[in-house]
């Protein structure tokens, strides 16, 4: 599919870039003639990009063929480099246009650039610095608005997720859900809510963790684990089987029933403040409960609380509490690679037989948190189970948070990609570490007419130590 603003005329922009302007690099700033303009300058002083990061990137293209965008419509402006540019534009003063927040909205965040990047070039940081400005700059359209008004007043709050879980199981079970969904008058009314509702996974019965579960043996860690909202709420199943094996591992589990969201949502489109808020109230509640580690089963959950530290900086009540905090923040991969096994685990098979299976890298936990050997170990410990590599691991999946709410089209591609070399491997089991890869990816393979079980590393790691069947 063609970017919607592809064809625009890139020629002619000679935007600085450090010594060097842009079309001397061979990056072409975007120029649309009669763009809107919406902010002049595009940037205010609060926090812009770092220019001190900006000049780290020297173009050498390596982003490229790892960035999602770039590999679905081959535009500069909307690869990582592209990007930068536009930044540096910004910083230099040039007015935030239409067109230039297109290609800021159009970035998933994935952070695979970061991983590919041979100058350590921080773009992590910089989409976030520029997603914040863009929060306070620009006046949405209604119908944008409105629906991001809806996303960050429920999704952020599980007790309002859990008053959406009877009626949505109701409509699932019934059929209806599926039967409006054939009339097409959703998809037609808004794509974006379309996806909204027909991304959640199958509802069973609700599932809750203990605020305290004591350690099976003798007591290695005391550990505090994240319950998430999504997960809380559509994954229940996920943080039992998570809380079940950190006991068998010899940790005693605190879950308060006070914490609330981490704020990884709001943080990933700029809402910085909502962030920000978010984190603080996280921080309290884990601070009273005296805990060595916070384990967290959601990537992008763990990969937003390990950055308290930068977001909550200038904050002089929250800043060393940040970091402290963060520093305890261990993905539940990592942890149990840590502590190292003490629980057997029973040999998992299909038939007598070997199982295989495919291990999907969730961006937030592969790029991000750098998490990406441990989850293989953890896999490739179990007996019974043989590892397949996906193809093209490093490229986005599409979901990215709310991105595949706000973008449906580019992300229904990407889910398409992915499954389709998810496919290729063969695979009878898939399993990833993020409640939103979950959700994209079966919607993906669905659409294939080619659905795989797909569950949480948890839940194969809990299967195996309580030896129960699993495919």
């Amino acid at each position: 599919m063609a970017h919607p603003i592809a064809n625009a005329d890139h020629s002619g922009d000679h935007a600085a870039t450090g010594s060097r302007t842009v079309t001397e690099l061979g990056i072409p700033t975007l120029r649309v003639p009669g763009d809107t303009v919406l902010a002049s300058p595009a940037f205010d002083d609060h926090h812009p990009p770092s220019q001190e990061l900006i000049d780290d990137c020297v173009h050498c293209g390596f982003c490229l063929p790892t960035c999602p965008t770039y590999v679905l419509w081959g535009e500069e402006m909307d690869s990582p480099r592209g990007r930068i540019a536009l930044m540096n534009s910004a910083n230099a003063g040039a007015p935030l246009t239409a067109s230039m927040l297109s290609h800021f909205d159009a970035c998933l965040g994935c952070m695979a650039c970061v991983t590919a990047c041979p100058s350590g070039v921080q773009y992590d940081r910089l989409i976030e610095a520029t997603r914040a400005q863009v929060d306070r700059q620009v006046d949405r359209a209604a119908k944008d608005e409105a629906l991001r008004s809806v996303i960050f007043s429920l999704f952020p709050y599980p007790e309002r997720l859990r008053l959406l879980r009877a009626p949505l199981r109701l409509a699932q079970r019934t059929g209806a859900l599926k039967l409006v969904g054939k009339t097409g008058v959703v998809g037609k009314l808004s794509p974006e809510l379309e996806v909204m509702s027909t991304l959640a996974p199958p509802l069973g019965p609700r599932y809750t963790v203990p605020e305290r579960t004591p350690a099976v043996g003798t007591r290695r860690a005391v550990v505090g684990m994240l319950t998430g909202c999504v997960q809380r709420e559509f994954f229940g199943d996920v943080n039992a089987a998570t809380v079940r094996v950190l006991a068998a591992e010899g940790c005693d589990i605190i879950a308060p029933k006070k914490q609330g969201c981490c704020g990884a949502l709001s943080i990933h489109v700029g809402r910085e403040e909502e962030g920000a808020n978010f984190a603080r109230r996280l921080i309290d509640i884990f601070e009273e409960s005296g805990v060595d580690w916070v384990v967290v089963n959601s990537a992008g959950c763990g990969s937003s609380m390990k950055e308290y530290a930068l977001l909550l900086a200038d904050d002089p009540e929250y800043a060393e509490r940040a970091r402290v905090f963060s520093d305890k923040v261990r993905d539940l991969s990592e942890i149990l690679v840590e502590l190292g096994p003490v629980a057997p685990r029973h040999r998992i098979t299909a038939d007598d037989r070997e199982v295989s299976l495919a291990y999907h890298d969730a961006c937030h936990l592969r790029h991000a948190q750098q998490v990406v050997s441990q989850p293989r170990a953890l896999l490739n410990g179990i007996p019974g189970l043989r590892l397949r590599e996906i193809g093209d691991a490093e490229v986005c999946c599409g979901s990215a948070g709310v991105y595949n709410i706000l973008n449906p089209v580019p992300a229904r591609e990407l889910g398409d990609l992915k499954a389709a070399n998810i496919l290729l491997t063969g695979a009878e089991l898939l399993v990833t570490a993020n409640p939103g890869c979950l959700m994209q990816i079966s919607q993906a393979l669905e659409r294939a007419g080619r659905p795989i079980p797909f569950v949480h590393t948890a839940v194969v790691l809990d299967a195996s130590i309580r030896g129960v069947h699993l495919v």
